[in-house]
Order: structure tokens, then C-alpha cells, then sequence
């Protein structure tokens, strides 16, 4: 298994840290469970919402074995994808600089996070590991050909990732809990479309489950790199911008997974952008065809491919705020009270004039 998953420091206009109680009463579990944690690339910027993040994680493992899915620290797979374009320009030299400084900015993180001299020294070998990968691929002997620079978009663009799983896994050691970083390119098996690549459901789940349910069986908590696959041969893919809660969705698949809990900087799904329009209404709760007519209909919150696989096996997703976990969020899935004639089957019929009734 991989030991591995640019931004300016925050500034003063991005959310607090919002360290209460970060779960609803939907919460309270009396079963032990499997409940997969998803964290976007704000959740993650820097050492203490690393540790912030970390102990949401920790909170969630008194009552349930918890697998956490990461997208690289927000910025970084800009930077990545844009030192494609500078290869592709024929800029070798500028290409392995800016390699360099990502490379730098992940180890200042590690600085941040304060571990122990010998925890620290382990980790920084590990990143620097992933870090030579970055610089080799930043800087090609030959310039790529067309055929093969999505192929190297894609490798470039899976390092921010793998920082980010390395990171996020020693935040959770410092916060006393064991985590250990899984590259997702091992079991997600996708096409050979590179940028834009479709998994295999079936293969995925069945190479997934023989990877991450025995770190379960060991008391670990896998920290998985969304975003990332690799074809039957063994090459990078990604499945595309924007894509990291599909990926969390796969893995919360793979595992079984009762609950996928979407962490982002928002209270939850709005009936519009709650920064642009005074009159978004949050969305307490959503059935999955009207939380995927809302995604499709260019909802940014969540991602279209999220919901099919949410409700094939009836998986409750939840989209909360990293930055005021005490709020409840919004919550989509199956009615609360099922009715026996109501078919569960998933199905985008009529979702927009569902969703037109649910706001009413």
C-alpha cells in the first residue's frame, strides 16, 4: 500500500475555525457503523484546519469506524495543472521551480502541524518521496508529445492529493487517532480517458474492499486521495475537475458506508449562492432526486454523480460546514418514514418539478 494524496496562508476574510460540537443528533449512533468523511480542498488549507478537520474525524470514531477522503489543500491542483501548460509551452526550468515551491509549501504545513521530532522527521521523508515523483514528472527529458500530455496532466494533477492524504493522516496522529493514507489509483479502476475518467464500480469495489476493510479490522482509519484512478495498466487518471465527491461517494460505495458526509465551507444546499443572493433558502432536506436535479441544474455544492450511487444502496449524504460543524446541514436520502408502496429505486423523472415542491 502507498504511503502518500497553493494557496496563500488564510486570510482574514475566510471562516473561522469553529471548534463545538460538531454533530447533530441525526447522529447519535447506537450501532457501530461505517461512515465515510469527505473534506474539500478549504477544509484543508493549512495546519489548523488540518487539525480542525482531524478532530470532526476523531469525534466520529467513538461510535463508528470512519474512512476519510481527501481533495488536495485549495489552489494546489491549479498550481499542478498549471505547470502542464508550462511544459507544454516549453518551459522546463519555470515547470520543476513551481514544482519546487509546492513541494515547499506542504513541508511548511508539516512545520505547522508540530509533531514530534522523529514523527516529523518520517513524514518529511514521505512527502519528499511524493515530492521527487512531482519534480520528475515536472521536468520530462523530452517535451510531451499530444498523444501523451493528458496522460502527464493527469499524473501532475494527482500530487496534490497525495500531499494532502500524507498530511491529513499525521493531523489525525497528532490528534491521538490512527490514520494511514491510501493512494486511490491502487483499487479505483478507471477507462483510459485520461481527465476525464470513468470507474469501474464493480472491480473498484472489490479491490477496495480488500485494501480498506482490513485497516478497519486493525483499528486504522484509511485517508483515501479522492480525484485520482489509474487504467488496468497501471497509469494515473483523474475523473475529472471537481470531481472529489464522486470520488468520496465511490469509496463511501465501496465500504458500505451508512452516511457520506460532505465537508465544505458552506452550511449546507442553498436554492442559490448564498454569497451572491440575499434570498437563498437553505435546504434542510432533499430526496435524491431533487438534490440531483439541484447538482445538474449546476448546483456547485455537490457533485451530479454523487447521488446515483448514494441511492443505490440508500446511503444518507449529509453537506456541512467544516467551519460550524455544530450546524445541522442538509441532508439527503430516503424519507425518514418509509411508506411500503413508495418505490426507492432512483430515477430522475419529474426531479425538477420534485424539487419546485419541496420548496414550497
Amino acid at each position: 500500500m502507498s504511503t502518500d494524496g497553493y494557496e496563500e496562508r488564510v486570510s482574514n476574510q475566510e471562516p473561522a475555525v469553529n471548534c463545538t460540537s460538531s454533530f447533530h443528533s441525526d447522529y447519535s449512533i447506537t450501532n457501530r457503523k461505517v461512515v465515510a468523511f469527505k473534506f474539500g480542498g478549504s477544509s484543508l488549507l493549512g495546519a489548523e484546519r488540518m487539525l480542525h478537520s482531524a478532530r470532526l474525524v476523531c469525534e466520529a470514531r467513538s461510535a463508528n469506524d470512519v474512512v476519510v477522503i481527501v481533495s488536495a489543500m485549495q489552489g494546489v491542483t491549479d498550481r499542478l495543472l498549471g505547470i502542464a501548460r508550462t511544459l507544454e509551452a516549453g518551459c522546463r526550468s519555470d515547470a520543476r521551480r513551481d514544482a519546487g515551491e509546492i513541494l515547499e509549501f506542504h513541508l511548511k504545513v508539516l512545520h505547522e502541524l508540530q509533531l514530534e521530532p522523529q514523527y516529523h522527521q518520517r513524514i518529511e521523508q514521505e512527502l519528499r518521496a511524493i515530492g521527487n515523483g512531482l519534480l520528475h514528472d515536472a521536468s520530462p527529458e523530452k517535451q510531451p508529445v499530444s498523444a501523451g500530455r493528458a496522460a502527464l496532466q493527469d499524473r501532475l494533477a494527482s500530487y496534490g492529493e497525495r500531499f494532502s492524504a500524507r498530511l491529513f493522516s499525521a493531523a489525525l496522529e497528532k490528534s491521538g487517532a490512527p490514520g494511514v493514507p491510501v493512494n486511490s489509483s491502487e483499487f479505483v479502476l478507471t477507462c483510459n480517458t485520461f481527465r476525464d475518467a470513468r470507474p469501474q464500480i464493480k472491480e473498484t469495489r472489490r479491490r477496495g474492499r480488500e485494501i480498506l476493510l482490513p485497516l478497519f479490522d486493525d483499528g486504522l482509519i484509511p485517508v483515501v486521495t479522492g480525484f485520482i484512478g489509474a487504467t488496468c495498466d497501471g497509469r494515473v487518471t483523474t475523473l475529472g475537475r471537481n470531481s472529489s465527491d464522486f470520488s468520496g461517494a465511490l469509496i463511501a460505495h465501496v465500504v458500505d458506508a451508512s452516511e457520506l458526509v460532505i465537508w465544505t465551507d458552506v452550511d449546507g444546499i442553498y436554492t442559490a449562492n448564498p454569497r451572491e443572493s440575499a434570498e437563498a433558502k437553505l435546504l434542510h432536506e432533499l430526496s435524491y432526486d431533487a438534490a440531483h436535479a439541484l447538482a445538474a441544474g449546476g448546483a456547485k455544492v455537490l457533485h451530479a454523480k454523487v447521488l446515483p450511487l448514494a441511492a443505490e444502496n440508500e446511503m444518507v449524504v449529509w453537506v456541512r460546514n467544516t467551519f460550524n460543524p455544530q450546524f445541522r446541514g442538509t441532508r439527503i436520502g430516503p424519507p425518514r418514514e418509509r411508506k411500503p408502496a413508495v418505490s426507492t429505486g432512483y430515477s430522475c423523472h419529474n426531479s425538477i418539478a420534485e424539487v419546485k415542491r419541496e420548496l414550497r
